[in-house]
């Protein structure tokens, strides 16, 4: 087995303002919000989210009523258009577009309303229903590691569902099945009455009745994306003490999307909004959008749907950051190193750790029985091990471990990110445990930590001088010890010495002892 990308190099240390950063600014106008989000990038090669404004315009609000949108509603889009224009103006950021979505293309006044935000000097592109989907595949294609998939965007004037394949968009439709514009149609009692959910019920079952049968047959995960599911993602985290503050890549089971939507079905919606998760700006129509899930999921057949923190905005963004087709080749893997850039360490010291801990990977390789799987996972903890730098030599591996788990890892899940954070955290000192993260982990995932995390640090300790002295480890394993030789061209005393302290970290994942050794090598 090859290392895992070994022979690439990891993000040289350079700062990450350089005059190739590009800044971009996107704006979703939604039907039931307006969101500005601002990336900095370089093409291909790194980007982080700078910025992020958001502002409720209730765009569709009425819409079904006349096919208008109203006086009031363009007004509140506007303001919040010339709030964006005016952050524009005054942080410097000449490239912003507007993405007119559900709303915008439904409405029988359209192109007045599209005059006047040109008229605010603002580029608009009113997206079809299919661009739409495409634009969130290519989102959901970025934002996880799955080569096939249903992609469900539910926004608050229609849903979009398209099916990937091979990480591409295939096909899709919009069905007029958006939070706010279901509300209006069907939910106007507060609470709703049994009769209003049953046709509210009635009318996406006829919509979606061709969909839910291709879903049924064609087990591919479901992922799903806007505010409506993060609201009700963040609703069962907190209804179960879910221990990481983490949306992105959360997976949703059905039994707690139906707990969540029992809860809503039967309060106000005042009391919707105490419900620790729900937004209060999204408390009279989310039940209207957890409704259509329930029921995707119900008749679909399927126990859960994974949540995306990545949305049409995301999906306009990577066709600037990307060529045709706009997909990243290894999600999980740019997604660490686009982590690594935004901490920059010392290259040359992060290339020997992860060669060094991929060496004694492969060496004990007859102890653990470990594959690709893990040996990438101790390459991607190695990669950022050091991030924890930038805040601060005392306690970085408890930093990093904490920027770790904050980041959005596109394509790891909670549990792969949480071990994640747990190796950085234990690459220099501690027993490894999985502590307070042991609700996400799984039977065998405790012995998985001891064995990556003695990887990760006895590499950092045969690192330790960070001078490169140590050129490569040979393991011999015996029935009660295991010697690992040292290959260096002079003693690597301080390596041997830190390296040395590891022995009870060894024996407790191994069950045998560690004995050292230098192994001279020619010059």
């Amino acid at each position: 087995m090859k290392p895992p990308d070994s022979d690439q190099p990891a993000p040289e240390g350079e700062a990450v303002y350089s005059a190739a950063v590009t800044r971009v600014g996107i704006v979703d106008l939604g039907s039931n919000t307006a969101r500005l989000v601002v990336f900095d990038f370089e093409p291909g090669r790194w980007f982080f989210l700078a910025d992020e404004i958001r502002e409720r315009v209730r765009l569709g609000q009425g819409l079904g009523k006349n096919g208008e949108v109203s006086p009031d509603a363009i007004e509140r889009a506007l303001a919040a258009l010339d709030l964006f224009s005016d952050y524009a103006a005054a942080t410097g950021l000449e490239d912003l577009k507007v993405i007119a979505t559900s709303a915008v293309r439904d409405a029988s006044n359209r192109g007045e309303l599209l005059e006047r935000i040109q008229a605010l000097g603002l580029q608009v592109d009113s997206v079809s229903g299919e661009e739409e989907a495409r634009l969130g595949v290519i989102a959901a294609a970025n934002g996880f590691d799955f080569k096939d998939a249903w992609v469900i965007d539910l926004g608050g004037g229609s849903a979009q569902i398209s099916r990937m394949s091979q990480r591409l968009y295939r096909r899709g439709r919009a069905f007029p099945l958006g939070a706010l514009r279901l509300t209006d149609a069907y939910l106007t009692s507060d609470p709703p009455k049994a009769k209003e959910v049953r046709a509210l019920e009635k009318k996406a079952r006829a919509e979606l009745a061709e969909t839910i049968d291709q879903v049924a047959g064609d087990p591919v995960p479901l992922v799903a994306m806007g505010g409506t599911i993060r609201n009700l993602a963040r609703a069962a985290q907190k209804l179960h003490d879910y221990p990481l503050d983490i949306m992105h890549g959360y997976f949703l089971r059905r039994e707690d999307l139906e707990q969540v939507t029992e809860l809503l079905l039967e309060r106000s919606v005042r009391k919707r909004a105490a419900i620790a998760g729900i937004s209060g700006d999204r408390a009279d129509i989310i039940l209207a959008g957890a409704l259509v899930f329930r029921l995707l999921l119900r008749e679909g057949g399927r126990d859960g749907l994974w949540v995306s923190g990545n949305g049409v905005r995301e999906g306009a963004f990577f066709t600037r950051f990307l060529p045709e087709p706009h997909v990243l080749e290894d999600v999980r893997k740019f997604s660490v190193e686009n982590l690594a850039y935004q901490y920059l360490q010392p290259a040359m010291h992060l290339n020997r750790v992860r060669r060094l801990a991929y060496r004694l990977f492969e060496e004990l390789e007859s102890l653990h029985g470990y594959g690709r799987r893990e040996a990438e996972l101790l390459d991607a903890a190695a990669t950022v091990h050091d991030i924890g730098m930038t805040v601060g030599y005392h306690l970085h591996h408890k930093h990093g471990a904490y920027l770790v788990l904050s980041a959005r890892l596109n394509g790891y899940d909670h549990r792969e990110q949480a071990l994640l954070s747990l190796l950085v955290r234990f690459h220099r000192k501690g027993q490894p445990k999985l502590g307070v993260v042991s609700g996400l982990t799984g039977e065998g995932d405790a012995q998985l930590l001891a064995t990556l995390a003695f990887c990760l640090r006895l590499a950092e300790m045969l690192e330790r001088s960070r001078a490169g002295r140590v050129e490569d480890v040979n393991a011999k394993i015996g029935l009660d010890v295991v010697r690992i030789d040292v290959l260096a061209t002079e003693e690597p005393v301080v390596e041997l010495w830190e390296a040395g302290k590891q022995a009870p970290l060894f024996e407790r994942a191994f069950e045998r002892r560690l004995e050292l050794r230098w192994v001279e090598t020619g010059a």
